[in-house]
């Protein structure tokens, strides 16, 4: 052991030296990738899993991956509408949600997308599609639901701790400085007044609000307005249950959502495409849209939870 890790550090050393350079791969724009079925018409499947943020990924040496979420999402689509031969859009979507508004973005640019290209979007929700998930869904004009999904959580979150009384215990003082007394609304450096927690709350109502309309938007024939607020609660739902209360349209497996695709484009058979890096492997409609890491980052350690200089809004599912 001792001997390799004088060899590590001896090689470590020239490449830091500039004696050796490493040519690492650059991101390249996205190339089709054939993961199914044959004919001239295509079916696009983009995958959206894990948080929904707009952080960078990171390789093993902490250099620039693959873009983020958001950038992805556009280009397929960009790609996809100047491409006449895609004759529908399959969401595969697996996520307990992200950010509000990185969720907001991302379904609009699925009802942009359908209103240039107007061929039909299904989404198929695979283990968890919560909050965010089913945000970014209820852009489609199906939802199917695998047997075993869970889904719901329609709602917004604020995580916010006070450390007030452990800083006195320790005899830390908060001298912050502020322009008025509303400006440090949120810290954790001092326990929250009910005026704040009446602002804040107002806050989250709204972005409620707002889930609740892009919900109906997308469902207008599933339920009225105070059905679906009596099922918003936060809670989540099994496939099963959120048929019943016609959150989703039906259950089923990715090769359902597939030949719905098919259906509802009029075509008999069809290439299902996805778009990925050149060095990418795809395989089958199961591939993951991005690589798993090689390594772990030690130089940018993410476990995929939200980080946040502040107070963050969420449409998450945070059990």
């Amino acid at each position: 052991m001792i001997a390799i890790s004088r060899v590590l550090s001896f090689f470590l050393a020239i490449v830091l030296s500039g004696c050796i350079s490493i040519n690492l791969p650059s991101v390249q724009p996205l190339a089709e990738k054939v993961v199914a079925g044959e004919g001239k018409a295509k079916i696009l499947l983009v995958d959206i899993s894990g948080i929904i943020k707009d952080e960078e990924s990171a390789n093993v040496l902490g250099l620039q991956g693959s873009p983020n979420l958001t950038a992805r999402v556009r280009e397929e689509l960009d790609l996809a509408s100047k491409d006449d031969a895609v004759k529908a859009v399959v969401l595969r979507i697996n996520t307990p949600g992200g950010s509000v508004t990185t969720s907001d973005i991302i379904s609009h640019e699925i009802e942009s997308f359908k209103k240039k290209r107007k061929v039909p979007v299904v989404a198929e929700l695979m283990d968890v599609a919560a909050s965010g998930g089913y945000y970014i869904a209820s852009s489609a004009d199906r939802i199917i639901a695998h047997p075993t999904t869970v889904t719901g959580s329609i709602g917004v979150i604020a995580i916010s701790v006070s450390a007030s009384g452990l800083m006195e215990k320790i005899g830390i003082t908060n001298q912050t400085i502020k322009s008025g007394p509303l400006k440090d609304i949120g810290s954790p450096l001092k326990t929250m007044t009910e005026e704040e927690r009446r602002i804040l709350q107002s806050v989250i109502d709204g972005m409620y609000d707002r889930f609740i309309d892009r919900v109906m938007t997308g469902r207008p024939d599933s339920f009225t307005l105070d059905e679906l607020r009596k099922i918003a609660d936060g809670r989540v739902y099994t496939a099963s249950q959120a048929r019943d209360l016609k959150l989703i349209d039906s259950i089923g497996y990715l090769d359902d959502a597939i030949d719905w695709a098919k259906q509802a484009s009029g075509v008999k058979e069809a290439r299902v495409v996805t778009y990925a890096q050149p060095r990418a492997y795809r395989n089958n409609i199961y591939s993951r849209a991005e690589s798993a890491p090689s390594g772990i980052n030690l130089i940018n350690i993410d476990a995929g939870i939200p980080k946040s200089s502040g107070m963050e809004f969420m449409y998450i599912w945070l059990p």
